[in-house]
């Protein structure tokens, strides 16, 4: 079995980029933005924000996707012939679209929110009264997907551990054997 330092490295330097950065903004940035002076104040802090973290999280899910890929096409005879390798990779092909499909909404509704620079804001996912209705309800989404997407990538985290149990020698063997007996 070749080494896949390379595939394994940006798989995992993009998947805990794109978990931590996203948890650290919902942590962080979006409360922190309301100790702005003003309300527009807090809006354009936030905005900057996740506007500077964006190409970040886009490198990070590129380097994860094309770790993702190069884990796939070095394991693909593991795909083959171990039992449990290829439904744990169905499923975290799965998960992985899902968390995708999570991040590109949120940055739709991000754009929305970031249309205008300084809008009104109590907190990063929390409009003011003064908010326009479609920010508004842009933000008030943003404050459910901010903790969705941490969730998500912290699964894919807990998924890929049990991908790399699945590689111990003692586990390829069972595997590879309950595939010949079944």
């Amino acid at each position: 079995m070749a080494k896949d330092t390379l595939s394994r490295s940006l798989h995992d330097v993009g998947l805990a980029a794109w978990f931590g950065g996203t948890l650290a903004n919902a942590v962080a940035l979006n409360p922190a933005a309301a100790q702005a002076d003003t309300a527009s104040g807090t809006g354009r802090v936030a905005n900057t924000g996740w506007n500077k973290w964006t190409p970040v999280n886009a490198a990070a899910i590129g380097a994860h996707l094309v770790g993702s890929v190069g884990e796939l096409v070095g394991n693909r005879s593991r795909l083959a012939g171990q039992s449990g390798v290829g439904s744990m990779a169905i499923a975290k092909t799965g998960l992985t679209v899902v968390a995708l499909a999570v991040t590109g909404y949120s940055r739709l509704l991000g754009r929305k929110v970031a249309q205008e620079e300084s809008v009104p804001a109590l907190a990063g996912t929390e409009p003011a009264s003064s908010t326009p209705g479609d920010v508004a309800t842009a933000q008030k989404r943003l404050s459910t997907l901010q903790w969705a997407i941490p969730l998500l990538t912290g699964a894919l985290i807990v998924v890929s551990s049990f991908a790399g149990e699945q590689q111990r020698a003692g586990e390829v063997k069972k595997g590879v054997l309950s595939r010949f007996t079944s």
